[in-house]
């Protein structure tokens, strides 16, 4: 009997949990993970903190340790980038030349960051982030007293200007929107961030736009279209990422701001499947969305591994997802996307523990909780359940999200 194979592109979140569920789902045959890093698949959200911080070295990023893969027969080919897809042959080429034949194929591809092309992009000290060899590039150039200018107030910006006002290092953060988390976040919690970086000792500057970085040997300044410029050591642009779906696109698979895939996980092809941020999927609360998040990741992998095996495990999860900056942990349940009305419970203007729902049409659709676990985990039941709640209720302290859930309970 020949022995079948399945082949996933991509050492990441989702591959890591794809490889050991195709053995939990009764695959056999041969399980082999290509990723173009030197590691085994390792844990991201840590690189802007933990690791950045100096508080976690690599291994300790793995998230399964690489007897754990040996022990499910998982093979690895790392340092290794997959060039092309032959469907019709059922075929991989690799950079190398080298052909690799398939019975099932997972597209775990991940994504890539947004790169600017702005005078002086290239100068030694201007960096991105999104893999270890990234901070260990960032670490290099940290300095105590010196300049950071962080480009981008998103969640990666925020955190890494966390760490590095942490590390003693003074700390600018540019945004082109008028608020940080513009794309993410409601005034009111924007603003909430805002103050509080800026209590830390950052400084926050919003409604600026980047027009270049000035330096000989290594960055010394980052220009701004209005003519500002900043004295810089460091300069990390963090404006967002990109869905990796070029070989799919290649291979003739449909894509739209990610690799078009049903509930399971499946794309056109019935021997190719894929998972994870590189996805545009189907959601039961929110229509097609593509998420950045490892909680995605994990459950729709476990999907796409049923999926392998012939069996429906449909993913239907509520998103959501969470940020450390300082002493606050923001946990995020569902997506806020078209909301009409903000509530919130607690102090957002000298506190640091809150919660913000957001609503449509008088549905509770998504909530950001700052310090909150308790909030945050009830949140989510009444997001998922779709269990109707008034705003007044939700501004209620004295009222616990968890009574809402039970009155529901006891109504059925």
């Amino acid at each position: 009997m020949i022995e079948r194979t399945c082949i996933i592109v991509g050492a990441s979140h989702a591959a890591a949990q794809l490889a050991p569920s195709l053995r939990q789902e009764g695959w056999e045959g041969r399980i082999v993970v290509i990723g173009d890093e030197s590691s085994l698949p390792y844990h991201r959200p840590p690189l802007s903190k933990a690791y950045l911080l100096g508080d976690k070295q690599p291994d300790e990023l793995l998230i399964r340790a690489a007897d754990v893969y040996a022990r499910f027969n998982i093979e690895f080919r790392l340092g290794e980038r997959v060039n092309s897809i032959n469907r019709g042959e059922r075929t991989i080429t690799l950079r190398s030349g080298d052909k690799i034949a398939y019975d099932k194929l997972a597209l775990c591809t991940g994504t890539r960051v947004r790169t600017v092309t702005l005078p002086g992009s290239t100068l030694p000290g201007v960096h991105y982030l999104r893999n270890i060899d990234d901070i260990d590039r960032i670490r290099a150039d940290v300095r105590a007293g010196g300049r950071a200018v962080i480009v981008g107030g998103g969640y990666i910006g925020l955190e890494t200007a966390a760490v590095l006002t942490k590390l003693g290092m003074h700390t600018t953060v540019l945004e082109m929107a008028p608020r940080v988390l513009a794309r993410v976040t409601a005034p009111q919690v924007s603003g909430f961030f805002e103050r509080v970086h800026r209590e830390e000792g950052v400084d926050i500057q919003t409604g600026i736009a980047v027009r270049g970085f000035e330096g000989t040997s290594r960055v010394g300044k980052v220009t701004c279209a209005d003519g500002t410029r900043f004295d810089a050591d460091l300069v990390i642009i963090g404006v967002g990422v990109m869905p990796n779906v070029e070989l799919a696109a290649q291979a003739d698979l449909a894509t739209d701001n990610g690799i078009l895939v049903d509930a399971c996980a499946r794309t056109a092809d019935p021997d190719i499947v894929a998972a994870g941020d590189c996805t545009m999927h189907p959601s039961p609360y929110y229509g097609y969305i593509r998420l950045e998040s490892v909680p995605n990741a994990t459950e729709q992998a476990k999907s796409a591994a049923a999926a392998v095996c012939g069996k429906e495990k449909p993913y239907s999860a509520l998103p959501w997802f969470w940020s450390d900056q300082y002493d606050i942990k923001l946990q995020i349940a569902g997506l806020n996307q078209g909301y009409d009305q903000v509530v919130t419970r607690g102090d957002l203007d000298s506190g640091r523990s809150f919660c913000a729902f957001y609503l449509k049409s008088g549905q509770l659709i998504a909530a950001d909780c700052v310090n909150r676990p308790q909030e945050f985990m009830f949140s989510k039941k009444l997001i998922a359940e779709r269990i109707e709640v008034s705003a007044a209720q939700l501004a209620d302290e004295a009222l616990p999200l968890k009574s809402l859930i039970e009155v529901v309970k006891l109504a059925n």
